[in-house]
């Protein structure tokens, strides 16, 4: 059954409410990886803190997503009991269950403090040069071709580049990089195959060892904090902590995975928005001043991350909902930042759209490390881009990444058109 905007003006109560009833996050119909902000929309409205089959609960209204979001200390992010039924004693459990985004304090807020300390503003600052030159001669590869695919060619190179030279990686170790990733991140979604499972535990044996060796490595050269993200990690400590050696690795994959993944799509889904949306992609031309908050809105309208879970730690009111000690639950970060009580004309991009509270980078003490780099990337990638290939089309329909939790593409077939004589400074 395909859910259309019409559907849901137009049709019976009754069938909205059988919809609502049988939603389930591990059984999705095909239409949804296509397009699920009609789905989030009837939930929204019918049941906005949905009890799923499996127990746990789906929450789309803004309202709700950010109450979760700014208190902690309710609903906990440490994924011990989720992963241990989920995955069982194995590499992707001890991964998951380790990293920063996963955890609670004090943990999550010594990892955090480490990180945050190698990503001041004038870190990030610092990166812009070497992007811009990175930007620039991904697009002087692409002019010489017919035809480009937005993600190979383009989006899927930039943050691996970028957090490949954060974190110190070689540039000719940098290959395997991407589909370990891809890999990891995608044993994530709510229905975990065998083979996903498989595919992410390999991943996750074959990163550790290559990080493993690197790290050694940057023991041997004795090299100070401030040289990349790996020194800072391995020298730095918070409240008398350093973190183990265990601890490091996954930290590290955990940086790799999420400055890859989400950035990746945040750009691809830019670039299609624009392409589809040829008014909004000619007012950013004619004012390339609206870079920030375009990119701001293409968080909102495709958010990269479309879900986040948390784990009550005791009993709570969520939504009209009583929630007991120990109840998973999934935030959707793609229904709120589509919810009208809280953005107007949600369904449309608007590149000017002020104010803009999205949740694309969560909110609270879990708000994405990393926001500022990602920020900055889809900001050069973005207004080069389209500055030197002002009438790009897409040549055929872009290929979804079949995945509900990032929400991105896996190819965009693109056809460059005539490149623009003019190159204004960017802002």
């Amino acid at each position: 059954m395909t859910i259309t905007m019409s559907f849901m003006k137009g049709a019976a109560g009754d069938a909205v409410q059988r919809f609502a009833d049988s939603f389930d996050l591990r059984n999705l119909p095909p239409e949804f990886y296509e397009n699920p902000f009609p789905y989030y929309a009837l939930l929204r409205a019918q049941a906005p803190v949905k009890r799923l089959p499996d127990g746990t609960f789906f929450v789309t209204r803004y309202d709700d997503v950010e109450f979760v979001y700014k208190n902690p200390k309710i609903f906990s992010s440490d994924k011990k009991q989720e992963f241990g039924a989920k995955y069982g004693a194995t590499p992707l459990f001890e991964h998951h269950t380790t990293s920063l985004v996963f955890n609670d304090p004090p943990f999550h807020t010594r990892v955090r403090r480490l990180i945050n300390g190698a990503l001041t503003p004038r870190a990030v600052a610092q990166i812009q040069p070497d992007l811009v030159a990175q930007v620039d001669r991904l697009i002087d590869t692409m002019a010489a071709k017919a035809s480009v695919d937005l993600i190979e060619d383009f989006a899927a190179a930039i943050p691996i580049e970028v957090i490949g030279n954060l974190l110190g990686v070689p540039r000719a170790e940098r290959a395997p990089l991407r589909s370990w990733s891809l890999a990891i991140l995608g044993a994530l979604e709510p229905r975990l195959t065998s083979d996903a499972a498989s595919r992410g535990n390999d991943a996750v044996r074959n990163f550790a060892a290559y990080l493993d060796e690197l790290i050694e490595r940057r023991r041997k050269a004795a090299l100070g904090p401030d040289s990349d993200l790996i020194s800072c990690l391995l020298h730095g400590g918070f409240d008398g902590h350093t973190l183990s050696g265990v601890e490091l690795v996954h930290n590290c994959i955990f940086l790799l995975n999420a400055g890859h993944e989400t950035t990746t799509n945040l750009i691809g889904n830019g670039l299609v928005a624009l392409a589809e949306h040829p008014d909004q992609r000619d007012r950013l031309i004619a004012d390339t001043n609206l870079i920030k908050s375009a990119v701001e809105e293409f968080l909102r309208y495709e958010s990269p991350n479309q879900l986040g879970n948390r784990i009550t730690t005791q009993p709570v009111l969520l939504g009209g909902v009583d929630l007991p000690v120990g109840t998973q639950i999934t935030v959707c970060i793609g229904a709120a930042n589509r919810d009208p009580g809280q953005f107007a004309a949600p369904d449309d991009l608007d590149i000017g759209r002020s104010p803009n509270r999205h949740l694309a980078f969560a909110s609270g003490i879990h708000q994405c490390v990393g926001m500022s780099v990602a920020r900055l990337e889809a900001m050069t990638a973005i207004s080069s881009f389209i500055r030197r290939f002002p009438a790009y089309s897409l040549s055929a329909a872009p290929t979804r990444g079949g995945r509900v939790r990032f929400r991105g593409f896996l190819k965009i077939p693109c056809e460059l058109g005539s490149e623009s004589t003019t190159r204004p400074a960017m802002p």
